[in-house]
């Protein structure tokens, strides 16, 4: 996951993407790394189809909901946070004007603020552009319902990275639809496997389409920056 461009490939890009994923438990069939690999995913994706530089991802950002299993590594918002505004301020001194966060951790709230709080910089994908996807794919499972290892993540490891999902995910549903202190709580006291979602709707070609979907979303984010869609 690290592009490979030189110094000469990327010397006249006014916009760059900004994976960023995460370090958390995606029950016993996905990896840790997962979020981090569907940021980078949909962030190529981005990157094959339009005028935009590439970034390795961040992979390390807001998981304490999931600190009870193992594995799971965070920061502080307020460490996301300086991480990101760095970057940002490093590409404008190299003359890259924009910069698309990529995020694919439905904990990093605070990404919304640096975005509200900067100029010429974005968050995607927004919700709007997930339901989108979500609709042209044909996800079964509601956005709210689908929240962790479930329909939409599996779906798209199943088609780019097949190699990564472990077996099980077609037994592994579950779902709770009452979670309203999960910012207080954590995640634990509403799963015992991590897993909140129907993984076992997933498939491959779910994935595909939802690729599709976002990377045609996209277009709109770049109209934002000059009409630089092609």
């Amino acid at each position: 996951m690290f592009p490979r461009d030189t110094t000469v490939d990327v010397r006249d890009q006014r916009v760059a993407v900004l994976p960023v994923g995460s370090t958390e438990q995606h029950g016993p069939f996905l990896p840790l790394a997962t979020d981090a690999v569907i940021a980078w995913t949909i962030a190529s994706a981005l990157a094959e189809a339009y005028p935009v530089r590439l970034l390795a991802p961040i992979q390390f950002s807001c998981s304490q909901e999931h600190a009870d299993w193992s594995g799971t590594v965070s920061i502080s918002a307020r460490t996301l946070v300086s991480v990101v505004t760095d970057i940002a301020e490093s590409l404008r001194h190299n003359g890259v004007e924009h910069l698309v966060l990529v995020n694919a951790h439905g904990g990093n709230y605070v990404l919304s603020n640096v975005v509200q709080e900067s100029r010429g910089m974005a968050l995607f994908p927004g919700r709007d552009d997930w339901a989108f996807a979500r609709a042209k794919a044909g996800i079964e499972t509601s956005a709210y319902s689908d929240m962790h290892a479930g329909e939409l993540e599996t779906s798209i490891l199943l088609h780019a990275h097949p190699d990564l999902v472990r077996p099980g995910y077609d037994s592994a549903d579950h779902l709770a639809e009452d979670r309203r202190h999960m910012l207080t709580l954590g995640l634990a006291p509403y799963t015992s496997s991590g897993v909140v979602g129907r993984p076992s709707l997933a498939s491959a070609h779910k994935g595909e389409l939802l690729l599709t979907g976002l990377v045609e979303s996209f277009r709109h984010y770049l109209d934002l920056f000059d009409g630089l869609a092609p």
